[in-house]
Parts: C-alpha cells; structure tokens; sequence
C-alpha cells in the first residue's frame, strides 16, 4: 500500500511545479535567445535574474567609457539586442559591445556567488589550507570569488549564440567574449588580514577578490583602441592581421573586420543615432570638444541657470554645512545635419 503523501509534501511539489513553470516562461519570453541559452535560463533561473539584474552596471560602464565621444554606447529600449544595429557591423564597436558584456556576466555571477545569492555556488572551494606569495605563507580564508565558476557559465551562456552560427563573424564574437572573460580574470587580487600581538603580521588569512568593475571597463576601452583590424586566414579557422604593419592579435586584444561609421549624421542602416543635440566642449582639443563632436556642423549655445553646492563647510563631528547656490552656465549643443535625406518615424 502507497504511503499517503502529507500535505506540507503535495504543498513543496506545487511550489517546485509553479517554480518550474515560471523559469519556463520566463525564459520562452526572453526574445533574441537562442534553443541552448533558453536550456540554460529554465535550468538556472535565479542566475538569469541576476544576469538580468546586472545588465545595467555593464551598460553603465560601456557609457561611461564612450560618454565624450560620438558613438556613446547607446541604447535602444524597443530593440532586442539593446544596441541596434550597430551590432551589425563588424566594427570595434561591436567588438567593444561584446567583450564587456561577456565581462559583466563574468562579473555579476561571481559576485552573485560570494554573496550567497545563488543556491547553484559559493566561495571558491579551492581555496583552501595554506599558501604563499612574495610576502611569504598565508592561510586561504574568508571568501575568495569563485571567479572560475562565473566564468564557465559566461562562456557556456554567452557563446552559445555563437557557437550555433559557427561563421566569420561568430568566431570574431567567440573571440571578443574570451578577451571580455579574461579581462575580469586579470584584475582577481590578493587581500588579506593580520593576526598577531599590536597588529604584527606573524599570521595572514587571505582571500582572492575582484576588483571594482571599473578596472576592467578601462582596460577593454584600452583594448578598443588598440584593437587590431583581422581578416580570415585561408583555413577559416582563425584570423591573421589585415595589414602587414599591424602585429597578430593575442587572446587578450579585442578584434573586428569593418571600419566603423564616423557616427556624425543619423543613419539607420549604420547604426548611428548621430551627434545632433549632443552636449560638446568649446574649450577642449579632444573627442568631446564641439569641432570633433559636432563633425564641422557647428554648435548652439544656451544659456543655463542651476543650482549647486557651494560655500562647504567641515563641521566638529562630522558633518559638512553648504548653503545652495545659483549659477549661471552655456551649454553647448552640436547643430543638426541639414537635409538629411529620410525621416525617422521614432
């Protein structure tokens, strides 16, 4: 005779049925996906609420490095993919796009980890008993970020797309997501804390730890600009340099096919939302200065009242007094590009 099942038992199996079922349309619903990146969301659901979660620090980040300049890592709310067409192109922008992209999902889920919101993974396990540096032994201890764990499960995600197409393009995405991979991996430290009598160092407990996001962001924005032009070799198996002057790309260097658009005008099938309207500076001789921004069009100047801080006082303990002040300001805006040949019902 079957033993009867409790009602606490029936309740459990309900709540892991919904559970399943929400993963599922959750995930049918994620556009853009491919059928191994949908297998991989119904298993993992919590960690693609945290990817999810966590798309917004990588964007945050893409924006900050590109925000003085033409292209400024735009996003598109109505459009899967986030940034639109510009994906398209095979230029250093895309490449950009997809090797901090690949590092923030490295990033987020071992974070993610360490901070025991995952029931799929901790601290890293092998971290474990003694070991040494150049300041001599330590004992592991506290959490290190199991930043081999995020890793994999970046690279099992983000490059199945890829791994399904299989052509030029593809195996320059695979390459641009293991330099995104690699580039979290290469700013891991060591941390770690005394133990000893008035704060000596007789004993050390260390952990291993990502740095701020940050660190990673300014070197892929390094790798952008020294990011090496490749064609196919004649195997279609690889990629040599397109010019005889250029060096072989390594793994950690970022790599595209097509020049980029200059980004000056709007232009749809490129990709380019254009600088009209972009705040520029009058005074600097760089990327955000209004002859480079602007593209030759000119600028427009307003004038801007705001208020701000001022007059900051430190006051015994602990806490700073500022009165609000006014200030007036121009603001610089490049001029739009005159008959621009289509419209754009957005």
């Amino acid at each position: 005779m079957p033993h009867p099942v409790s009602p606490t038992g029936k309740s459990e199996k309900r709540k892991r049925y919904m559970g399943t079922l929400g993963s599922q349309v959750m995930c049918d619903n994620i556009p853009g996906l491919v059928n191994r990146q949908r297998q991989l969301c119904r298993q993992h659901p919590a960690m693609m609420r945290t990817v999810s979660e966590g798309m917004k620090d990588w964007i945050t980040e893409c924006q900050h490095q590109f925000e003085h300049h033409r292209w400024n890592c735009n996003t598109l709310n109505r459009d899967h993919s986030l940034f639109g067409r510009v994906l398209l192109k095979s230029s250093r922008e895309a490449a950009f796009v997809y090797a901090i992209s690949s590092a923030g999902v490295v990033y987020t889920v071992t974070r993610a980890c360490s901070q025991g919101e995952l029931a799929s993974c901790s601290c890293d396990p092998n971290k474990k008993g003694t070991s040494s540096d150049k300041k001599g032994k330590f004992d592991w201890g506290g959490c290190s970020d199991h930043i081999d764990y995020g890793i994999h499960f970046a690279q099992a995600f983000v490059d199945a797309r890829e791994r399904k197409e299989r052509d030029a393009r593809a195996l320059m995405n695979l390459h641009n997501n293991r330099a995104g991979r690699k580039a979290v991996k290469r700013f891991l430290k060591l941390e770690c804390k005394c133990h000893g009598v008035s704060g000596s160092c007789t004993v050390r407990t260390c952990w291993l730890a990502m740095a701020d996001f940050r660190k990673t962001g300014d070197y892929l924005r390094s790798k952008y600009n020294g990011a090496v032009q490749v064609v196919m070799n004649q195997y279609g198996t690889g990629f040599t340099a397109a010019f005889r002057k250029f060096k072989r790309p390594t793994k950690n260097d970022l790599v595209y096919f097509e020049n980029s658009p200059d980004y000056c005008i709007r232009d749809r099938e490129a990709g380019s939302l254009g600088t009209a309207g972009r705040v520029c500076n009058r005074t600097s001789r760089g990327a955000d200065s209004c002859e480079v921004m602007c593209c030759g069009r000119g600028y427009d100047t307003t004038r801007v009242t705001r208020m701000t801080k001022c007059e900051c006082k430190f006051q015994w303990c602990c806490a700073v007094h500022c009165k609000d002040c006014q200030e007036t300001i121009d603001v610089h805006t490049c001029k739009a590009q005159k008959n621009i040949g289509w419209s754009d019902p957005t």
